[in-house]
């Protein structure tokens, strides 16, 4: 497998500094960030809404990936993901991930939709990494 890379440049200390992030795909170039992006409303990313979109289309593909090899041919996956983090002492913890699922998955029933779902979320990589409480709710459209 091959090894990915992100990278980020900060300018400035603290508060008054702001920083760019890219990854080596070249998806996100030079994406501002900053205080006020992480902290506050202010225009840019952050490190916590990069690992949701990570973990929301890991675990989607790991779900896609399940679902056909239980003999699904067809459907719609949509995940939005929320990454809590919150102070910890001096400095800040990730401390939760929620995945909320919305799909359409055509002649699968609700308990076999849940379990290949909880399975996937268990064997996603970016929910082993993360090792915070991850929760998942989901809907089923018929």
């Amino acid at each position: 497998m091959p090894t990915r890379s992100g990278s980020a440049r900060y300018e400035g200390l603290g508060k008054d500094g702001h920083g760019w992030t890219s990854t080596q795909s070249g998806a996100l170039k030079d994406q501002r960030y900053g205080f006020g992006s992480r902290f506050e409303d202010g225009p840019g990313t952050n490190p916590e809404e990069l690992i949701a979109a990570a973990h929301a289309s890991c675990f989607t593909m790991a779900l896609s990936f399940a679902l056909a090899g239980a003999g699904y041919h067809d459907g719609t996956l949509a995940t939005e993901a929320h990454v809590t983090v919150d102070k910890d002492g001096d400095g800040f913890t990730i401390t939760s991930s929620k995945l909320d699922l919305k799909a359409a998955i055509p002649g699968i029933d609700a308990e076999e939709f849940a379990r290949i779902a909880t399975e996937a979320k268990a064997n996603c990589p970016v929910s082993k990494l993360l090792k915070a409480q991850i929760t998942l709710t989901h809907e089923l459209a018929q």
